[in-house]
């Protein structure tokens, strides 16, 4: 069988399923086959390998600065690094990002769009999204780029939601040619090939979906295992033991942990996630990655350049000065101890025995003559008089560098500033840490809608449901969900906006509208109703609180039934007794067809006709419009109106 077709089978049969007892492997994928993408995976794995080392190894080398618990007990360290790093991250962690979806259009855009709102809410908490943004902000502030995968559904009952994993960007390899995981619009800059390494007990890969061939994994330890480098690193930094030697004595089939390599290439035109063992040379897993013909992967960067996969890291940023600082710092207090302690020359004609030299609290030493010039300390050089402005001009630059000022880490400054002025730089930093928000909002909106894609692919019609619990305006709300809830004709879009920025608008626009709505509401011309609510929106109510305080209208709850009509190439009635103003703002949410266009301009129409011949409206009585406005079906000028 051709290569295109036994990858084709492997494909259709092991994608979400177990392969029985994880071991078929010649019913899969041949052994020629095996070969090839093994031979290529090897070939990508080493080019990526020799030109990302230098790199990770830079990296791992400062885990020690950041948190350096091996080094010399005499010595001190500086925590400059630690201080700027977690002022940064402490600022764009607090400012959530949070997530609006709108719809393009669609049918019942407007239900899910709700739904879909109120789902994305629920599984915040579901797949942890709080503690992945906090790691994931840290690989990218520490490594310049952070990495998240999204790829698995976890179908248990009570969880039903896609499963985010953040990867290891320290030790991720990947195309010396990339610019980010997927590239631009049209993918140029985007990965050709990358992958990370992984540990996994039998245990735990026996019944994953996917896995075969498991039995075939060997207890060899790779010398070069990028997994236990990184490791090690982690361990020195801490003060920690080393003991990857020690793992050799555990049993292959009890918790043994083996080295897998995840590697994601192009294979016969198709992305693909292979999985290989042995020191890459068995394959264990090997699925088509059916992703809108993108990597599942995520990435995020907080100073991001133009065509650089690696951008600027807050390290790049300090670690120089901190190394300077703590250089700098030792200096200073060796002179100061040489100073309580120093060393002396003294005239051994006048004081015979050296032992009188030993200190004791009140001891009299005897001198044979004038004691004028008997012993004098050494001249030495002391700590540079500029060491204590070398240090600080070495902070302010770091700070400069990262916007990372004394206030932000609560520190009262050294000198003396107006309000004013304190003011002043506090909004100057607070632009800067605004567009690093912004910047996250890039990876947070592709996370999203890959988190859309992962239930398109996934929730079952007719299968599967989920209940989300909403926090209502009187109580909370179980609301259960089937695709048709969730998965609009149209793919919906999501937009994200930093909470912080998102307030500051929306207090702007409160301060604005509240001058406007005064003279608005004493035109009795106005459209009250859409000011109180607008009002409403901008006070921070839920829409849920505004029905409460203003319940829609019959007319209201009629033009949203004929959205319905609209949407499905129907042409409703329109009566004597609408509002049409009503009806026109909510028909204005349709899809925008000839039908809604054309209804639209029918109550338009009306709205004339009613102005110039008030007679032919008499109450709970209706009018037909001129023929010139029947037969509606193919693009009329109007709608008709009911008798």
């Amino acid at each position: 069988m051709a290569v295109k077709e036994k990858i084709k089978i492997v494909y259709k049969d092991i994608e979400r399923d177990v392969v029985e007892n994880n071991e078929i492997v010649t019913d899969i994928v041949d052994a020629d086959t095996q070969q090839k993408i093994i031979k290529q995976v090897t070939e990508e794995y080493e080019v990526s390998k020799s030109f990302n080392d230098s790199k990770r190894k830079k990296n791992l080398a400062r885990l020690k600065l950041y948190n350096n618990q091996m080094r010399d007990d005499k010595a001190v360290g500086d925590p400059l690094m630690f201080t700027v790093f977690n002022t940064v991250h402490a600022s764009l962690y607090d400012d959530r990002l949070m997530t609006i979806w709108e719809g393009r259009g669609g049918r019942g855009d407007e239900d899910v769009e709700d739904n879909l709102n109120a789902l994305a809410e629920f599984d915040y908490d579901i797949m942890q999204k709080a503690e992945l943004d906090y790691y994931w902000n840290w690989d990218a502030e520490f490594f310049g780029r952070g990495l998240a995968l999204l790829m698995d559904f976890n179908r248990d009952e009570g969880i039903m939601s896609p499963v985010p994993e953040l990867l290891d960007a320290s030790t991720f390899i990947r195309d010396p040619r990339a610019s980010s995981v997927n590239g631009d619009m049209s993918g140029k800059g985007g990965m050709r090939f990358g992958g990370w390494e992984v540990g996994a007990t039998y245990y735990e890969l026996k019944g994953l979906p996917g896995y075969f061939n498991i039995k075939s994994l060997k207890k060899d330890k790779e010398t070069n295992s990028l997994l236990d480098e990184t490791r090690a690193a982690h361990r020195a930094a801490q003060g920690l033991e080393d003991f990857p030697q020690k793992e050799e004595t555990l049993g292959k089939f009890d918790n043994y942990e083996f080295r897998l390599l995840n590697w994601m290439t192009t294979i016969q035109g198709k992305k693909c996630l292979v999985t290989l063992g042995n020191s890459r040379s068995v394959i264990v897993r090997l699925i088509e990655l059916k992703y809108n013909n993108k990597w599942p992967i995520i990435d995020r960067a907080l100073y991001p350049m133009s065509k650089s996969w690696d951008g600027v890291s807050i390290p790049d940023l300090t670690e120089d000065k901190q190394r300077a600082r703590a250089v700098l710092l030792n200096i200073a207090m060796e002179s100061a101890k040489s100073d309580v302690t120093p060393t002396y020359l003294f005239d051994q004609i006048k004081i015979k025995n050296k032992n009188d030299l030993n200190f004791k609290i009140n001891k009299f030493i005897p001198v044979d003559g004038d004691v004028t010039g008997a012993i004098a300390p050494v001249q030495k050089s002391t700590a540079h008089q500029y060491a204590s402005l070398i240090m600080d001009v070495l902070d302010v630059s770091a700070q400069r560098a990262t916007a990372a000022t004394e206030v932000r880490q609560g520190i009262q400054s050294n000198k003396e500033r107006t309000l004013g002025e304190q003011e002043l730089a506090a909004a100057g930093g607070d632009k800067r840490f605004s567009m690093s928000a912004k910047i996250y909002g890039w990876s947070e909106r592709k996370f999203w809608l890959q988190w859309y894609v992962l239930y398109k692919k996934h929730f079952k019609d007719s299968i599967d449901e989920k209940i989300v619990r909403i926090q209502g305006a009187l109580a909370p709300i179980w609301r259960p969900l089937t695709r048709e809830n969730i998965i609009s004709t149209v793919d919906p879009d999501v937009r994200i906006e930093s909470r912080l920025v998102s307030e500051a608008k929306r207090q702007r626009e409160l301060e604005s509208f509240g001058g406007f709505i005064s003279v608005a509401l004493a035109d009795p011309e106005s459209n009250k109703r859409f000011l109180q609510k607008k009002f409403g929106r901008l006070q921070g109510l839920t829409k849920e609180e505004i029905d409460l305080a203003f319940p829609p209208t019959v007319d209201e709850l009629q033009a949203e039934d004929e959205n319905g009509l609209l949407n499905g190439g129907k042409l409703p009635k329109i009566l004597v007794t609408d509002d049409h103003l009503t009806h026109i703002d909510i028909h204005s949410k349709a899809v925008q067809n000839v039908y809604s266009v054309t209804h639209i301009r029918a109550h338009k129409k009306a709205m004339l006709v009613k102005r110039d011949r008030p007679d032919l409206f008499p109450p709970k009585l209706g009018l037909e419009v001129p023929s010139s406005q029947k037969g509606v079906k193919k693009a009329p000028e109007t709608s008709n109106v009911a008798q």
